[in-house]
């Protein structure tokens, strides 16, 4: 089992490192050109700068058993049909009884944005420490339970 990280701007990668590290699994964060990471403990894959073509890398690179972490629904959904356990950088588990709904949603939320003409919208509120707890505890509990 590996960790794989969609790295772009990931605001848990030190908390999935520290994890892993105390489980001994190793990680491979994906990024593409326009982002610059330096691990100690993680691989990092450069992918060539190009629309997904991080998210198809991680996908292919994905096995059964993996775990990975994505804010990308559709990587998840596509992670979840090779048999690789995913999350959120919320904490939140994606799941097959789960991952139809979240992409209507964001199907429903992104027709609502170009049906109203907004497409500058706020972005994600600060992240908190109680925000990276709550993905800590999470992330320790998905990789106790995927079968270490």
């Amino acid at each position: 089992m590996k960790i794989l990280v969609d790295a772009d701007a990931c605001p848990v990668v030190n908390i999935v490192e520290r994890v892993a590290k105390k489980y001994e699994l190793p990680v491979i964060l994906l990024c593409d050109t326009n982002h610059v990471l330096q691990s100690d403990y993680s691989e990092v894959k450069v992918i060539g700068a190009g629309a997904d073509a991080v998210d198809f890398a991680l996908v292919n690179l994905c096995a059964r058993g993996d775990i990975v972490v994505t804010q990308d629904y559709g990587v998840a959904a596509m992670i979840l049909g090779k048999g690789a356990y995913g999350i959120h950088q919320s904490g939140k588990w994606y799941t097959n009884e789960n991952i139809d709904r979240m992409l209507m949603e964001r199907h429903m939320a992104k027709k609502a944005r170009r049906a109203s003409g907004k497409h500058h919208l706020k972005g994600p509120a600060k992240r908190t420490r109680e925000d990276d707890e709550r993905f800590a505890e999470s992330f320790e509990r998905l990789v106790r339970n995927s079968g270490i």
